[in-house]
């Protein structure tokens, strides 16, 4: 327990520190969150987090995993509400490059391959890669893109768009449009 006087004790403290971090994350970058900015945002002592993390880089896993499973919601939700197949294919791509701008740190979280090892990922990220990998086939597959190579190449699209945009490089606005313009012109018109 912290010698804070306002420090309290959480019925979930592994929930509260993730939720602590996952807003230091909106504000900064997560390779400059130290465990013990977490504890101090989750009004716990600076020891707390050793109880869910073995070190940073555990935190760091599970600030990628959570920021894994809200791309993947986004991306998800935004395939189900369209109402045709093409208009999926361009909502989930465009939900994918939405995320990666309005909230940079935590994709780029997702994509540290010091965090999440290219080929090696945790248990937890493995079935949210797939997930999100099945959710952009099933897009493009039934839009007409059937080829795995067809999936790389949009899921390399989205990415790249994303990345350059939330970079500032050009715009959300502009990066959407190129990323339906390019759909529009692989499906023809």
């Amino acid at each position: 327990m912290s010698s804070s006087k306002t420090a309290y004790h959480h019925g979930d403290l592994a929930r509260a520190l993730e939720d602590a971090a996952m807003q230091l994350l909106e504000r900064m970058p997560a390779g400059e969150i130290s465990l013990r900015e977490v504890a101090r945002a989750a009004n716990v002592s600076h020891n707390a987090p050793y109880h869910h993390f073995a070190d940073r880089r555990g935190l760091l896993k599970a600030i990628a995993e959570r920021s894994m499973a809200d791309l993947l919601a986004r991306v998800r939700e935004a395939v189900a509400g369209a109402r045709t197949p093409r208009t999926a294919l361009v909502a989930g791509g465009s939900a994918y490059v939405r995320f990666a701008v309005e909230h940079p740190h935590a994709f780029d979280a997702v994509y540290d391959p010091t965090v999440c090892v290219p080929g090696a990922p945790t248990p937890t990220m493995a079935p949210l890669i797939e997930g999100l990998e099945r959710v952009l086939a099933e897009a493009a597959a039934a839009a007409g893109l059937d080829r795995p190579a067809d999936v790389t190449a949009l899921w390399g699209l989205v990415h790249g768009l994303g990345t350059l945009a939330a970079a500032g490089h050009f715009t959300l606005d502009d990066a959407l449009a190129a990323y339906r313009a390019a759909v529009e012109r692989l499906l023809g018109t």
